[in-house]
């Protein structure tokens, strides 16, 4: 009987704590990491997630500037593009667009458009078309430039070492890589191999980092 009194005692307060419980208003944690998914918004000047949320544009003058670089088939068959990328990537410039193919010899023409009247013009098509061609848009400051230098002298016999043609090509007619020599080149050949739609605008996290505001 006393141990029937005990439960039954114990049921009421139970009771009593949980309605006080359920009167008082919930608290929100102060700790964001513990904030509901529903209501956490995205924040657009987080560079670093999977998100869609990421700026399009810069306000530092010249960091949108993109260039067309390719591997040429020889480089391709000889497995450099990784090497190739790498280097672009240290030096801090952004990748932008990337594709493998076997680039058909209409665009050929029209890339190389103004080489038609040299001799080794047929040579460069076959060539060309011979084998799988990597090709990429990168983006930064005053990047069209600084490619050329970092992809050196068409003639490998004249390159400097570190550049990619005096580390890695051996004759002139096997130099690795394509770069475009100027902007409005660089403009016109980026639409000859790319549509819009394969050209990716983001944000590297260490943006702030590599360019000064």
């Amino acid at each position: 009987m006393v141990l029937l009194q005990r439960c039954i005692l114990r049921n009421v307060v139970l009771q009593g704590q949980r309605s006080i419980c359920a009167s008082q208003p919930r608290k929100e944690s102060s700790n964001p990491a513990w904030a509901s998914a529903k209501t956490r918004r995205p924040d657009p000047t987080n560079n670093c997630g999977l998100g869609r949320f990421y700026a399009t544009t810069s306000a530092i003058p010249g960091v949108g500037e993109r260039t067309l670089i390719a591997v040429k088939p020889d480089g391709v068959q000889r497995r450099l593009v990784g090497q190739i990328v790498q280097r672009f990537e240290q030096r801090g410039f952004k990748l932008v667009g990337l594709k493998m193919v076997k680039a058909p010899e209409e665009l050929l023409s029209q890339h190389y458009h103004d080489l038609r009247k040299k001799p080794f013009y047929p040579n460069l098509l076959r060539y060309m078309h011979s084998g799988p061609v990597v090709a990429m848009v990168w983006e930064g400051h005053n990047v069209v430039r600084t490619s050329r230098l970092m992809v050196g002298d068409t003639n490998p016999a004249e390159a400097h070492p570190g550049t990619v043609r005096g580390d890695f090509s051996i004759h002139i007619s096997r130099n690795v890589i394509h770069a475009s020599d100027s902007v409005e080149g660089a403009q016109r050949e980026i639409q000859l191999w790319f549509n819009c739609t394969e050209l990716l605008d983001w944000v590297c996290c260490d943006h702030s980092n590599t360019y000064q505001l």
